[in-house]
């Protein structure tokens, strides 16, 4: 049985990923697992789906589901076509204002849930398989203000970077993907101790073309997919520009 995987598709990115991968893989493609906590939202995407959907609910930094979803596969034994770890979550304020547990919340669902999903998959996945990570332009360079989500993202791409270099001769590819701020349900979350930038709020994407953007880039095997011609811009002014700079700016603005 081949399917696909894809964590937080209750909501945002993982959704939006969902319904393309639905639309796009006609043939190739038995059945989408949909992973998230909020079974309801699962449930209902699923209803929209035109592939059969196997709804998963759980938590990504519970041990005790990770362990079940290993069972579940080893019982299962698919192969997987497509991973998608789209779960992840940040909150901007200064890092001493934001409790504890929040941020090493992110550092377990971000980091560690995505390491241990990854790992998991690869036993199941063979050539032609593909693997699409959900970094942020947050990872081109360190952030005042939201400083675990851009360390988590930046080891997102990283770690999805140096994979796709050692999955390539298997025929497995890993496409980092790095939207900028994007008009999800992400900032009812993020926002909770802090503001965003006024300037992200004018150059906000829309999930669907961040979406589109990914799959096109997965399935040429690009390394690195960024949405957006200020995004692009983004990128390369990191690349120019001392981070130290970068960072005395944006502490300007």
């Amino acid at each position: 049985m081949n399917i696909a995987v894809i964590t937080g598709a209750s909501s945002g990115m993982g959704a939006e990923m969902a319904r393309q991968v639905d639309r796009i893989y006609e043939d190739g493609i038995d059945e989408i697992w949909l992973i998230a906590r909020r079974v309801e939202r699962l449930e209902s995407l699923s209803r929209s789906l035109n592939h059969k959907a196997k709804v998963i609910s759980m938590d990504l930094t519970n041990n005790k589901d990770m362990h079940e979803l290993f069972v579940l596969l080893q019982k299962e034994n698919p192969n997987i076509k497509l991973l998608v770890n789209a779960s992840g979550y940040g909150i901007i304020g200064k890092f001493k204002d934001i409790p504890r547990k929040e941020q090493s919340g992110m550092v377990r669902l971000n980091c560690e849930a995505l390491t241990d999903m990854t790992h998991m998959a690869l036993k199941y996945m063979h050539k032609g398989a593909r693997i699409i990570q959900f970094a942020s332009s947050a990872s081109f360079v360190p952030q005042s203000g939201f400083a675990v989500y851009a360390a988590t993202k930046a080891y997102v791409m990283s770690f999805s970077r140096a994979l796709n270099e050692e999955l390539r001769k298997e025929g497995i590819s890993v496409t980092a993907v790095c939207p900028g701020p994007v008009k999800t349900e992400f900032f009812d979350i993020a926002e909770k101790h802090g503001k965003i930038l006024d300037i992200k709020k004018y150059i906000m994407s829309e999930a669907k073309n961040v979406v589109k953007k990914a799959l096109v880039d997965a399935y040429h095997r690009r390394s690195v997919s960024v949405y957006s011609i200020s995004m692009n811009l983004f990128r390369l002014l990191t690349k120019i520009l001392p981070h130290d700079a970068i960072l005395f700016l944006t502490g300007l603005l």
